[in-house]
């Protein structure tokens, strides 16, 4: 079982931006020292209301000296807001600074405002999407490459800045309905399974993702990534205490955002929060984190488990007594699982 950290690269608007990015460092620092194996982090544009958020690429650039021998991840870049040649590029750039440890983690996106502001038109966010996906990739791999397109022409050029890994980082795909896990099975090379979701919604899920790799005539991914929302103190009453109001905010945002709205009916973000954490979010002690887990592994075959327990507002010291906690008590036993993702 890998583990990760996605780290929160936003924060209120009154927030001092320096002091919390000491804060995300000291949390890099730990999970570094501690044995983690993946730090991620996300990208928006444009945030809205009392929102903040430093940008995903120069972001992720600033921490890799922290991390050690960690692996980087896009978690993740909205595609075809992007040139695909810049994307190529940027992202093989990355490659070489992470020393050939870079995830190419992806996703469509869901917010108008940042498809407006990349005129991006309705009704073509997804072939530009699936373009730019394949572009890059050619782009990556291929001596010559011409490309026609509304958006993007290219008369037999070589992109010679490559990445380290060959063909490619590993890409993942993150999806949160039907198509687009459908999708991820299709173009990727593993679902990035979403925090938003309930158990029962995975659990469907899951069975949509394995048909669509039997449909591609494609075996199991080598890693199956999860992230889920996960905070540990010593017990639920505390986790729910502590976490509950930062994580709370967080959904309230995506909420606003339209989050919701690209998911299953179910999915609604709309609940009071003891009803919102239920089948969705992991607080507690590390023995109930462990439990609540246990359907993961066994059975999804998660064995790359993306963690965040950090949230807008929160000072970072209450995270960090949260990563102590899983280092300590958490983590050690979910390194004795040996999980393998099955059709």
């Amino acid at each position: 079982m890998k583990i990760g950290l996605f780290l929160t690269n936003q924060q209120f608007t009154t927030t001092d931006m320096v002091k919390a990015l000491d804060e995300q460092i000291q949390m890099v620092h730990h999970a570094r020292d501690n044995g983690w194996d993946t730090l991620l982090s996300g990208q928006h544009y444009l945030n809205e209301g009392n929102n903040q958020q430093l940008q995903l690429i120069p972001f992720l650039s600033r921490l890799i000296p922290e991390a050690g021998d960690m692996h980087i991840a896009l978690g993740i870049l909205l595609l075809n807001l992007h040139n695909p040649v810049y994307t190529a590029e940027t992202v093989a750039s990355l490659d070489v600074l992470s020393r050939g440890r870079l995830i190419f983690g992806v996703g469509l996106g869901y917010r108008d405002t940042e498809f407006d502001a990349f005129a991006v038109p309705k009704g073509k966010r997804v072939a530009r999407f699936e373009e730019y996906l394949e572009l890059v990739q050619r782009l990556w791999t291929e001596d010559n490459v011409s490309h026609n397109s509304e958006t993007c022409v290219l008369n037999n050029v070589r992109m010679n800045i490559r990445p380290i890994q060959k063909p490619s980082p590993p890409i993942w795909l993150a999806a949160n309905n039907d198509k687009a896990i459908e999708r991820a099975a299709r173009m990727s090379d593993a679902w990035f399974v979403n925090p938003h979701s309930q158990l029962e919604t995975i659990r469907r899920h899951m069975g949509v993702y394995n048909d669509a790799l039997r449909a591609a005539n494609k075996p199991a991914p080598k890693e199956l990534p999860i992230m889920k929302e996960i905070f540990c103190a010593k017990d639920k009453a505390s986790a729910m205490q502590i976490a509950g109001p930062y994580l709370f905010g967080k959904y309230k945002d995506y909420a606003t955002w339209g989050q919701d709205k690209v998911m299953p009916d179910n999915e609604t973000f709309d609940q009071e929060f003891e009803d919102l954490v239920k089948g969705r979010f992991i607080l507690g002690s590390p023995e109930d984190c462990f439990e609540e887990l246990r359907p993961y592994w066994e059975e999804f075959g998660m064995n790359h488990l993306i963690i965040r327990t950090h949230w807008v507002g929160m000072p970072g010291q209450i995270a960090l007594d949260s990563m102590a906690l899983m280092s300590k008590e958490l983590l050690p036993e979910l390194r004795k699982i040996n999980s393998k993702p099955s059709l």
